[in-house]
Formats: structure tokens, sequence, C-alpha cells
């Protein structure tokens, strides 16, 4: 006896989801009905492509800014001591940030944040992330909040080296980090709701983003 295997009827707690080559197995009638609903759902999706484009886009940079906001959720969280352990991590966090900061910044093809889009206040904050991202993470390029420098000293007829290196940290982040996460999460998230509306009016339905429960580390910019 050949094994029977069963259609991928998905149940998303709400609908079932058929898939539509399953359409030749409804009655007659029951097909003409699922055929006649694709085909308009189809019409409508179609004479909104570039708002899909859009959306695609926009929906691309969503999750470099749920990367930030969870960045910024370690480094503010993360307890320090006077250790060389504790400093690199300060440091890799915040390198971290910075980088995926400019990343969400530059985004591709018009979801990305000009600086006047920032409060007046905040934009010395993106100078400074711009800034450290650019000469100390990215590339060594004489940041000033890093130095170096040589001390030699000649004892026993031999000559000794210290190579001293500082180090400027912000310990768990600076206090204008959590503003300006909080800000342009407000403004993804804007920027998806006018999205959906634009789509809204073109169409005559409703568009939604189902969302979910929000984590821990993302309520304090929720």
């Amino acid at each position: 006896m050949s094994e029977i295997s069963l259609p991928p009827i998905i149940d998303d707690g709400e609908h079932y989801v058929i898939p539509s080559w399953m359409f030749q197995y409804f009655l007659p009638e029951m097909r003409e009905r699922a055929e006649a609903i694709q085909d308009r759902i189809l019409s409508i999706v179609q004479s909104v492509e570039r708002e899909i484009e859009q959306l695609n886009l926009l929906g691309s940079a969503l999750p470099t800014m749920v990367s930030l906001r969870y960045i910024h959720y370690r480094l503010a969280n993360t307890k320090f001591d006077l250790s060389t352990e504790s400093m690199l991590e300060t440091d890799m966090l915040m390198s971290v940030f910075a980088v995926t900061y400019k990343r969400l910044i530059d985004g591709v093809s018009g979801t990305g944040v000009s600086r006047k889009k920032l409060p007046e206040h905040l934009r010395p904050v993106h100078d400074f992330l711009i800034g450290v991202r650019n000469k100390r993470f990215a590339h060594n390029d004489g940041h000033p909040s890093i130095s170096s420098n040589v001390e030699i000293s000649f004892v026993d007829e031999r000559f000794s080296v210290k190579l001293n290196h500082q180090m400027g940290i912000h310990i768990q982040g600076a206090n204008e980090w959590e503003e300006l996460v909080v800000f342009l999460d407000g403004l993804m998230h804007s920027r998806l709701q006018k999205q959906l509306e634009v789509l809204r009016k073109k169409t005559g339905y409703e568009w939604i983003v189902p969302g979910g429960d929000t984590p821990p580390w993302a309520e304090d910019v929720a």
C-alpha cells in the first residue's frame, strides 16, 4: 500500500493557508471562487509593485535597527571593572555599535538617515560616532580617543622599550546614545507605517505587519 502524504496546509493561528496548486482538487464551484480571489489579489499586488519594492527596501533596514538596539542594550548593561578584559569588552561593543550605526545611517536607496533629520542636539553625537567609526574602528587614522607612544630607556647596556597605548572608552555607552537609538527606532517604524498607509490608499485594503512579543532587551527603547 502506497503512503499518502498530506498537503502542506499551514495554520497560522487565525487562518489556514493553502497552496494554489491544491485548487485543482476542489469542487468546480469552490475552485472557480478560489481562482477568482487569487486573480484579484494578484492584480492588486501588481498595481503597487513599486510601493512593495520600497517596502522591501525599508524592511531590509529594520534588522540593522534591531541590531543597533540590541548592541546598545548589551553595552548599557555591561558591568565594568578596572581590568583589561573589561576595557576590551567595552571597546568591542563600542566598535560594533559605531559600525552598525553607520550602516543604518547610510541605508540603501533612500532608507538611510541624513544628519539634518536628527534633532539638533543629537547631531554632535552623530558626528562623534561617524568619526570614531571611520578613524578608530574601521581604520587606524589617528582618532583623538586613542594614542600611542614609545618610552626608551638604556639600562645594563641594553635598550628597554615600553609601548604605551591609551584608549578612551564610554563606560556603558554615552548618555546620549540611548536617546539617539530611541529616536532612530521611532523614525524607522514611522516610515514603515507611512509606507503601509500609502499601500492602503492605493489599493483600498489595509496592510499590516504582524508584531510579536517585545524582547526584554528592546523594552527600554520600544
